[in-house]
C-alpha cells in the first residue's frame, strides 16, 4: 500500500485535503516556510507545482506564481530538492509532485521518476500526459514506486472514465469544471453530478475534486456528493502572493490559517 493510499484509509469516512504549493514561489526558501504552514494547517497531502512555461491547465494565479517561481531560479532539481527537505521535515505527510510531460520527457522519464523517489516524491499529476500514453506511463510510474494520478474531467467520457480509473493510483484527481484552475465563487449542481457519476465508474479508487475549491462550503457540497478528497490550490497560492505586501509572516499565519478552515470543514461533511 502506497503513502497516499495509507492516508484514505487511516482517515477512514473523513474526507482528505490535498494542499496545493507551487515549488519556488516567491523563492525556494519561503516556498519551504509556506509547506510548514500547510502542514500546521492540517493538510493530509501536499501537492508541490514545479513550474512551468506554458501551464496549459492553470489559471491566473497558479500561473503567476508559475513566473515568479522560475524567476526565483526554480529548476525541477530544486523542486526535487525542496521535497526532499520537506519529506524530512514531514515523514508523516505524502507528497505529490504536479508537473507538465515536457519536464518528464525533457529530463528523460525513467530518470526523472528514479530521481523522483529518491526525493521522497510519492506520487505524479500530469495534466497534459495523453491518453494515449497512460496504458505505458502508470506501470511505469509504478514500477518506481510512485502513484501514477491521473485525472478526468466533465468532458471525460464514460468508456474513457473506467479506463482511467483502471491505471490510475493513489486517488483519480477529478477536474471539477471545464476550463483552468481558479478559485470560484461557488460550486455548480453540475458538478455535484459528475463527482456522483464518477464515483459510480470509479469504485475502487478515491477520488479527489479540484479546480474551483476556495471555501469550505464547496468542501462540504463534494464530500457530500461522494467525493473522498479535495484539491485546494489557488486559493493559498493568491495568499502567497500578497506576502510582498503584507510580509512573510503575516502570509504564513494567512495560508495556515486558510488550511485550518478547510480541513475542519472535511471533519464536518
Amino acid at each position: 500500500m502506497s503513502a497516499i493510499s495509507r492516508v484514505f484509509e487511516r482517515l477512514g469516512g473523513e474526507g482528505a485535503l490535498v494542499a496545493y504549493v507551487m515549488g519556488g514561489d516567491p523563492d525556494l526558501a519561503t516556498s519551504g516556510a509556506v509547506i510548514d504552514a500547510v502542514v500546521r494547517g492540517g493538510a493530509d497531502i501536499l501537492e508541490v507545482g514545479i513550474p512551468f512555461s506554458d501551464p496549459i491547465a492553470d489559471g491566473k494565479s497558479i500561473q503567476a506564481a508559475d513566473v515568479r517561481s522560475l524567476a526565483s531560479g526554480a529548476t525541477p532539481a530544486k523542486v526535487l530538492d525542496l521535497v526532499s527537505k520537506a519529506r524530512s521535515r514531514h515523514p508523516g505527510v505524502p507528497v505529490v509532485v504536479m508537473t507538465y510531460y515536457n519536464i518528464l520527457y525533457s529530463n528523460g522519464l525513467e530518470g526523472f521518476l528514479e530521481r523522483a523517489k529518491a526525493h521522497g516524491v510519492d506520487g505524479l499529476i500530469v495534466p497534459d500526459l495523453p491518453f494515449d500514453e497512460i496504458e505505458g506511463y502508470a506501470p511505469l510510474a509504478r514500477r518506481h514506486g510512485l502513484d501514477a494520478v491521473l485525472l478526468a474531467a466533465p468532458t471525460t467520457s464514460p468508456s474513457r472514465m473506467k479506463a482511467i480509473a483502471a491505471h490510475t493510483s493513489g486517488f483519480l484527481y477529478l477536474v471539477s469544471l471545464t476550463g483552468v484552475t481558479g478559485a470560484r465563487q461557488a460550486v455548480g449542481e453540475g458538478a455535484l453530478d459528475l463527482v456522483r457519476r464518477v464515483k459510480r465508474s470509479a469504485p475502487r479508487v478515491p477520488v479527489a475534486v479540484g479546480f474551483g475549491i476556495s471555501a469550505p462550503e464547496h468542501v462540504g457540497a463534494m464530500l457530500g456528493a461522494g467525493a473522498d478528497a479535495v484539491v485546494v490550490g489557488s486559493a493559498i497560492v493568491d495568499r502567497v502572493e500578497r506576502s510582498e505586501k503584507d510580509g512573510t509572516a503575516a502570509m504564513l499565519s494567512a495560508v495556515e490559517g486558510y488550511v485550518r478552515t478547510m480541513k475542519a470543514a472535511t471533519k464536518g461533511a
